[in-house]
């Protein structure tokens, strides 16, 4: 990896600001200053220090994105933008899971490859909490029908609890956990019971919920305490 895109990835600067940084011999790496923007380093195994203190290297990398609009979840797409675009990082990040492109709120990015395979094996049925604006009035017979489990055309889905939040002007605001989380499952789950999805946005993943000081588009590090229970919950 190139020293000045490493820099730049850990928040130290700009890649501009990085370049005169080097240039001044702020930079170096295994006690040796460096001045060149091309020097190639491994983050592993080089211990590289600005202004002599050590910058601390993570292999995995953890963060709760709040995903907008107008995003898939993906690491490159030829048609449309990318999660990966609003987290610079020295690592290659992917998505845990999917959300679909109109639909917004937490999504998991690391690349950590077990914790990712753990999250989305089909036996963890890791819960999903959506919060959600349905067209329609839901009732307590939606209710029951989403815990019985919804018989859609490739699979009958889990009990799964409904919470009515709001009803106002025909809409209904609820809260709906799912265990599964196949394509576009919730929005087929309302079309159901004739009450299809005008929003849908993740507010939770296992105990680890989108934190509300997040706008739409930003992220943040997960705690160790989010990234235990996560591991927690796929050894259940």
């Amino acid at each position: 990896m190139r020293i000045d895109k490493f820099l730049a990835n850990t928040k130290i600067g700009s890649r501009k600001e990085v370049k005169t940084f080097l240039k001044k011999g702020r930079v170096s790496v295994n006690g040796e200053i460096i001045k060149k923007d091309k020097t190639q380093i491994d983050p592993l195994k080089d211990i590289i220090s600005f202004d002599g203190e050590v910058i601390h290297y993570s292999q995995f990398e953890y963060y709760m994105l709040y995903k907008p609009e107008g995003y898939i979840s993906a690491t490159k797409d030829d048609s449309h933008h990318v999660v990966c675009e609003l987290i610079p990082s020295i690592h290659e990040l992917f998505p845990v899971g999917r959300l679909d492109i109109d639909t917004t709120g937490l999504l998991i990015m690391t690349n950590d490859g077990e914790l990712g395979h753990l999250l989305t094996a089909p036996k963890k049925y890791i819960p999903k909490v959506y919060e959600v604006l349905a067209d329609g009035i839901v009732n307590e017979e939606d209710q029951e029908v989403f815990k019985k489990g919804i018989p859609l055309k490739d699979f009958t889905t889990q009990s799964s609890d409904l919470r009515i939040i709001e009803v106002k002007e025909n809409k209904t605001k609820c809260h709906v956990t799912i265990h599964e989380g196949k394509f576009h499952q919730v929005k087929r789950m309302f079309i159901y019971i004739e009450k299809p999805v005008l929003s849908l946005k993740r507010i939770q993943m296992g105990d680890v919920k989108l934190d509300s000081s997040l706008k739409k588009g930003e992220y943040r590090p997960l705690t160790p305490d989010e990234i235990n229970s996560l591991y927690g919950k796929t050894m259940l």
